[in-house]
């Protein structure tokens, strides 16, 4: 197994912020809106970069997705930044109405998503965006897994047209992602080959796979690691091909298993290659108050887990031979 090391860490919602700060110097038609929470986002070095195109709508999420779409129509390229839950699920109509629905070229940038925004309790942590967001018609949605990859998938959506939904975190997570790697969208990438089993992971659950993958090494399991960055659209031929190679699947993500990385796994599989799958993921559960590493051991999105999933599904796999 390919060995991967950090130096350091950093939060990706940092990430999104220098990718911005670098979008403002090379592309004019970049404009940044955030909903009063300009410091959490890392969007305050494009402001004071770029004050004139910078707009500050408030506590007032809906009206700041109208503004981002009417943007659009005058050929600006709107950034809009707050958490994920208030990205998603507090502006759902008129994500669906104003942008989706007439393909509008925003770029819904969300940050402290899933669990590991940790003290801030259920009521901040959402889980169920990615499903919420990859239904809408013509949606891209992107979770990438470090802070090179948010910074360059911020660069990377400034050039592609139509709706975007960026998810990102706040916690401080190992960087281990090249700095110049080249970010394309719905191109998955192999994080390290191997024969026994396949593990297709997502955002912060990237790096859990990576520590997976040794400990399962140890135990003589080489897995094929692959790093899903964006879930919509699917990078089926990478997921297929792995799939074909290994027989057997896990998936990781800090999401609901229901309508997330897992679910679009499975709805591929199911149509051109029947496999078993084992998830791991939050299951029908709000989360709660608590540090990032201690919510993920509890709602079983740590490392261990990943191993046990592995271990289970090449049982399955044994047991159809």
């Amino acid at each position: 197994m390919k060995k991967y090391t950090f130096s350091e860490k950093k939060d990706t919602r940092s990430g999104f912020g220098a990718g911005l700060l670098e979008l403002g110097k090379t592309n004019p038609n970049v404009v940044a809106l955030c909903a009063d929470l300009t410091g959490s986002l890392k969007m305050d070095a494009f402001q004071k970069a770029f004050p004139e195109r910078f707009f500050q709508c408030g506590i007032a999420e809906a009206n700041m997705m109208g503004i981002a779409a009417g943007m659009t129509i005058g050929g600006k390229i709107p950034f809009t930044g707050t958490f994920a839950n208030f990205s998603t699920g507090r502006v759902y109509d008129q994500i669906r109405q104003s942008i989706a629905y007439s393909g509008k070229n925003v770029k819904i940038c969300a940050s402290h998503a899933g669990l590991t925004l940790g003290e801030d309790g259920a009521t901040h942590q959402i889980l169920e965006d990615i499903g919420l967001m990859k239904m809408l018609p013509g949606m891209v949605v992107i979770n990438p897994c470090d802070y090179n990859q948010t910074k360059a998938a911020t660069i990377a959506i400034a050039q592609h047209k139509g709706p975007v939904y960026l998810r990102f975190g706040r916690p401080s997570w190992p960087v281990f992602i090249p700095e110049k790697m080249p970010f394309e969208i719905g191109k998955a990438i192999v994080l390290s080959e191997g024969a026994d089993v396949s593990i297709f992971a997502t955002g912060h659950l990237v790096w859990k796979a990576i520590q997976a993958g040794e400990q399962l090494a140890e135990m003589g399991i080489i897995a094929e690691i692959i790093n899903i960055h964006t879930i919509k659209p699917l990078d089926e031929k990478a997921v297929i091909q792995s799939v074909s190679k290994t027989g057997c699947v896990v998936t990781a993500e800090e999401h609901q298993l229901n309508g997330g990385l897992g679910d679009s796994i499975c709805q591929l599989l199911s149509r051109h290659l029947p496999t078993p799958v084992e998830m791991v993921g939050v299951n029908d559960s709000f989360g709660e108050s608590g540090t990032p590493e201690a919510l993920l051991v509890k709602y079983g999105l740590d490392s261990k887990n990943i191993v046990e999933a592995v271990t289970r599904v090449m049982q399955r796999k044994k047991a159809l031979v």
